[in-house]
């Protein structure tokens, strides 16, 4: 407990420029301030960010004119809803009317109505560790509902009943399962019980917002923790389905490993690898490490068992990218995105046809153009895939990943693979055949990048006399 208020002494000092004057001037008008949520309880953990949020007392309009002459901008973040923003130097400032929330059994979007008290403000929050504030300029510490305790105890509890919290805001289930995954902590069992009763309550909260938080656990750093407590609750059946049908009957022989921790042991080795090449510092790759839960989601659907009691999975590379394809669509993810994770999906076991070595230079061309912008991901992907046991054969695979890709390197090298083009472009093209614009200079521009897969860069006189013999030949 003492590192703990030692540990937020340390924080609050670090800002105590921004918060002790922004107090300042809510008092000076009579007005209540305290820093609240997410920024006390990280100050705790001492990895308080930049990001401060605030609840007063005053109004949105009292709100704005106590600011406007201090911040160095100010904006409208959601007037409805009682909150202003503005920026303070290098600090990013969100002030919120006391209030109350709750949701309508049918509605998605909650009614709002402002409070009168900073506990009644805290009572409706998600957690209890979400649920402690600093009030300023005096600096005390408020502390209703016991959140430091379960800080210290690592454990996700709400201020209330769960039950009233996750009917008020659905959306604070799949919370729960983000903050599980942020900060490592465990979650209430009672919290856990009423999350599996209520899962059904998610379906009426928008997609974009279920994306919102999906994509923020996939991002943490125990993203396993997270993605189990969707699947254990019955949440995950409904936002992303595809992730407990992994969870598939093992056959009476064994014969194939558990998809589902399979899978996760992949995001898990994916996250690893992405650091380790990436650096410490770069940020979390979303595309890549959805790419890696999604890898295998073609299996169900195409799983056959032999007549010996062998176990397949023929074509669930194809068939899981349209799943992909289907599921980000529902959740309201961008275009590139979608792009980006299904070419992921579908190509992630083209590098099991290398073999030993066996690609020609041609096969690895074709490697490369394929991934186009999405190379790096698939060589993380691809490496991450491999979770076997048995250290001769994992020691084997990497060795031959490690061969292709400085097949890859040298050829990039060599020939620029990552922007590679025919010999000819479309007005050489049209020039040597004596022909205009049309599909014809299309149909001889694709046979040609062939000719260039397959033979590498040559020398023009070489490849013009192979394309009046292919358009002689047509």
């Amino acid at each position: 407990m003492v590192e703990v208020q030692q540990s937020v002494a340390r924080e609050l000092d670090r800002i105590g420029s921004v918060i002790d004057e922004l107090g300042g001037r809510f008092e000076a008008a009579g007005e209540q301030l305290a820093l609240v949520g997410g920024p006390v309880r990280d100050a705790m953990l001492g990895r308080l960010q930049n990001d401060l949020d605030f609840t007063t007392s005053a109004l949105p309009e009292v709100t704005e004119r106590l600011v406007s002459g201090w911040a160095d901008a100010v904006w409208d973040m959601g007037r409805d809803f009682g909150t202003i923003g503005c920026r303070k130097g290098p600090w990013q400032v969100e002030i919120t009317t006391y209030r109350a929330e709750s949701y309508d059994p049918s509605s998605r979007k909650p009614e709002v109505a402002f409070g009168d008290s900073l506990a009644g403000d805290l009572g409706r929050r998600d957690f209890t560790v979400n649920a402690m504030a600093v009030t300023v300029p005096g600096r005390l510490f408020e502390d209703p509902y016991g959140g430091i305790a379960d800080l210290a105890e690592r454990v996700l509890r709400t201020p209330g009943r769960p039950e009233d919290s996750f009917s008020d805001d659905p959306l604070r289930m799949m919370r729960a399962a983000r903050f599980a995954a942020q900060l490592g902590f465990d979650v209430a069992p009672e919290v856990v019980a009423a999350m599996t009763a209520m899962a059904d309550r998610i379906s009426i909260i928008s997609a974009e917002r279920v994306r919102d938080e999906l994509v923020k656990l996939v991002c943490a750093p125990y993203p396993r923790r997270g993605l189990t407590l969707l699947v254990e609750t019955g949440l995950a059946a409904i936002v992303l389905p595809e992730l407990p049908a992994l969870a598939l009957e093992r056959d009476e022989h064994h014969r194939h490993k558990d998809v589902y921790e399979h899978t996760l042991t992949v995001l898990e080795q994916a996250i690893d690898l992405e650091t380790a090449r990436g650096g410490p510092d770069a940020p979390p790759d979303f595309v890549g490490r959805f790419a890696a839960l999604m890898h295998d989601v073609g299996k169900p659907r195409t799983r056959r068992f032999a007549g010996d009691g062998t176990v397949t999975f023929h074509h669930h590379d194809v068939v899981g990218a349209k799943i992909t394809r289907r599921r980000m669509k529902a959740l309201r993810f961008s275009n590139d995105e979608i792009a980006a994770v299904a070419k992921l999906v579908e190509l992630h076991l083209r590098f099991h046809g290398y073999g030993s070595g066996e690609w020609t230079d041609s096969a690895v061309r074709r490697y490369v153009r394929d991934a186009g912008d999405q190379l790096e991901r698939l060589h993380i992907l691809t490496r991450a895939d491999c979770t076997t046991r048995n250290q001769r054969k994992a020691e084997r695979l990497r060795r031959t990943y490690d061969e292709l890709e400085e097949r890859v390197a040298r050829l990039s090298e060599e020939e620029e693979l990552a922007s590679i083009r025919p010999d000819l472009d479309g007005t050489q093209i049209m020039e040597v055949l004596g022909i205009g614009p049309g599909r014809d200079v299309g149909e001889a521009y694709r046979f040609l990048l062939e000719l260039r897969m397959d033979h590498g860069p040559q020398d023009p006189d070489v490849v013009r006399a192979a394309l009046l013999e292919w358009w002689a030949s047509r």
